[in-house]
């Protein structure tokens, strides 16, 4: 047996891993709405990681901190967003990525589906998807342009919101918006570097064309598009 056998060898109990197909990359690059138009014209299951991670997956987060010997509560806010730095939040990000991909695989492993499954989010990390699928070609990462992230912070105020009460909130976008082209960054080489594809989103073409490309990408594992004019 290989190692790249060995590395592939993940608890799949109904197959469902092997026929995911992941969209990873960076925040704010239209990764959900590329999901939801595939899922709409494929008759494919969607999964949100950022939905499942802030949500269903926080009894988890808060029994690791027990685990570890740390306070159950969240962290204060300041400590998390000002009283930081980027580079700081990027690397605590990064080395969370590995145990949240875990809390992922276990939702996605108790899906049953006659189609593929369509799993989008900034912590399909491709270093950690690529042991477990066949191809580089079940997996892209969208990462937005520096052009295109102003346009979303204009587009989308809440794209640079914390969500929390901080003291200087300022400082907290500014640390969020460096983190996040950090974390973007360190996806594109870690895809460039496993041969994943990447696609830049620079705002010339609209989600529908995106999704064009990412589903002619995709098109090996996709059926045959359901006909919705009924």
């Amino acid at each position: 047996m290989t190692r790249n056998d060995t590395e592939k060898q993940v608890w799949d109990p109904f197959g469902t891993l092997r026929r995911v197909l992941w969209i990873g990359g960076g925040q704010w690059a239209g990764k959900s709405t590329v999901a939801r138009l595939l899922a709409f014209r494929y008759g494919l299951t969607a999964y949100h990681y950022d939905y499942h991670d802030a949500r269903g997956h926080n009894d988890r987060r808060i029994a690791r901190r027990v685990q570890l010997g740390q306070s159950p509560a969240d962290p204060d806010p300041d400590q998390v967003w000002v009283n930081t730095t980027p580079e700081d939040m990027a690397a605590e990000t990064l080395a969370g990525f590995p145990v949240r991909f875990e809390w992922a695989l276990d939702d996605l492993r108790c899906l049953v589906s006659g189609r593929p499954i369509i799993a989008e989010g900034w912590g399909l990390r491709p270093e950690l998807v690529a042991p477990i699928i066949d191809s580089p070609r079940q997996m892209v990462v969208m990462v937005p342009t520096q052009a295109f992230r102003d346009h979303q912070l204009h587009k989308l105020p809440r794209a640079a919101t914390i969500g929390h009460d901080v003291s200087d909130p300022e400082r907290a976008k500014r640390n969020r918006l460096e983190r996040d082209r950090l974390v973007a960054d360190d996806a594109v080489h870690s895809a460039k570097r496993l041969g994943i594809r990447v696609i830049e989103v620079d705002g010339s073409h609209d989600a529908t064309a995106i999704a064009d490309i990412v589903a002619d990408h995709f098109s090996p594992y996709l059926p045959p598009p359901e006909d919705h004019s009924a």
